[in-house]
């Protein structure tokens, strides 16, 4: 009895000893399946947020690459407020020109204040030869072209109170011309003596030459005014109406075709002046400047002291008028003197001012412009020296710069715009 109880005892401890071994069975593999569930998750979850990420990462190096393809874009189009763009077609438009600078030889330059004036032989002062009142037969002017011989006005005296000067010189000379002849025949028969002859004979020839020099002009209105040579009428001095005495100047007539060009140049550059060799010089009326070079210029003399009252040396100059020059008229003149090398030079149109100061435009590449300020040196007028702000092998704009300030200063020709 005791055996069987104590069999039955042992049986129960095994059973709960087996629905023990089998709850932590189940738990261990309840925590098992959580663990794997759990990493897997974790592990889904980890890919997930590198997949995030990535795609993080792609939309950040796109957006990257187009925020600077954007900022490089930006760069070449203008964004730079040094930087002038300008189209090409608009430049060509426009008239600009650019040109890559190379040194040169540049001659010294004496800048000096001058006159043209005519040539000596080549001008001509037309004067009153009677007394009387102008009258123009024709329109004349300044600067109208004449031919020698040419009739220019008249000049008569019928309507006032001493009469006709050509009409008294004829009856003078008929008179005197009478008397000579009466005197002629009596002189061999000693009626009238040698002395009294000579004199009646001076006093017809004076009379023959008065009349003469007048009856060859002699027409219905008076005494005609002729040119003497041919050219232009370089001033007139007269006016219709005008009463005129004997010798009184009319008018002036030039030839024109070669002149001289005078430069009054300050006494402190007189040690320079015997290497001077030609001259440019600037016309106030059309503002070109004309070189002596082309113009078969030569230098004449230049004075070895400052004339009387003045503190200035006289350099003269003759050369041909192939232009429409005119004698008499005040003159900027930029005198040459010796050949310096290897210098950088300027067109003067390539420079723009601003305040005092003087800017170039370089070109950068096909529609890229920088402005540049530079400093100047001497200016032949047609040529500038540039002592800093450029280069040698810099591309500059020498025609058109004034378009290439526009395009930067007030958008009167617009810049190319690159929009997204």
């Amino acid at each position: 009895m005791k055996k069987i109880f104590f069999m039955g005892i042992m049986g129960m401890f095994l059973l709960g000893s087996c629905n023990n071994h089998s709850g932590h069975n189940h738990e261990g593999h309840d925590h098992e399946g959580h663990h794997h569930e759990t990493e897997t998750a974790h592990h889904h979850d980890h890919e997930g947020h590198n997949h995030a990420e990535e795609g993080h990462d792609h939309a950040s190096e796109d957006h990257n690459i187009h925020n600077h393809n954007h900022a490089a874009e930006g760069h070449e189009h203008g964004n730079n407020p040094d930087e002038i763009i300008l189209a090409p077609e608009k430049a060509k438009a426009a008239g600009v020109v650019s040109e890559v600078i190379q040194p040169k030889p540049f001659r010294q330059v004496i800048k000096a204040s001058g006159e043209v004036q005519a040539a000596q032989g080549n001008e001509s002062v037309i004067v009153a030869n009677v007394s009387g009142v102008v009258s123009f037969q024709r329109s004349v002017t300044e600067g109208m072209q004449v031919g020698k011989g040419a009739t220019l006005m008249s000049i008569s005296a019928s309507q006032l109170q001493d009469g006709d000067p050509a009409e008294r010189a004829r009856i003078a000379y008929e008179v005197a011309k009478a008397e000579y002849d009466r005197a002629s025949r009596l002189v061999e028969s000693q009626i009238v003596s040698q002395k009294e002859f000579n004199s009646i004979r001076e006093k017809y020839e004076n009379a023959r030459i008065a009349y003469e020099a007048l009856v060859k002009n002699q027409t219905k209105s008076g005494v005609a005014v002729i040119a003497p040579i041919g050219g232009y009428i370089k001033n007139l001095l007269v006016k219709e109406g005008d009463y005129v005495a004997v010798g009184q100047p009319l008018a002036t007539v030039t030839q024109n075709n070669r002149l001289f060009l005078r430069a009054d140049v300050s006494e402190r550059y007189y040690k320079y002046l015997n290497n001077i060799t030609s001259a440019n010089f600037r016309t106030p009326y059309d503002n070109h400047v004309y070189e002596l070079d082309a113009l078969n210029g030569r230098l004449l003399s230049y004075g070895k002291a400052a004339g009387s009252g003045s503190y200035y040396v006289p350099v003269t100059f003759s050369f041909d008028n192939k232009g429409d020059m005119i004698p008499g008229s005040f003159v900027e003149i930029y005198l040459l003197s010796k050949t310096m090398e290897d210098v950088i030079v300027l067109p003067e149109e390539a420079l723009t001012e601003e305040q005092g100061l003087y800017f170039i435009y370089i070109q950068k590449c096909e529609e890229s412009y920088k402005k540049q300020e530079v400093k100047l040196g001497a200016s032949n007028g047609v040529e500038v020296q540039i002592l800093e702000g450029l280069h040698a092998g810099d591309r500059v704009v020498v025609k058109g710069a004034y378009h290439v300030k526009l395009a930067s200063a007030s958008n009167a020709l617009p810049a190319h715009s690159h929009e997204h």
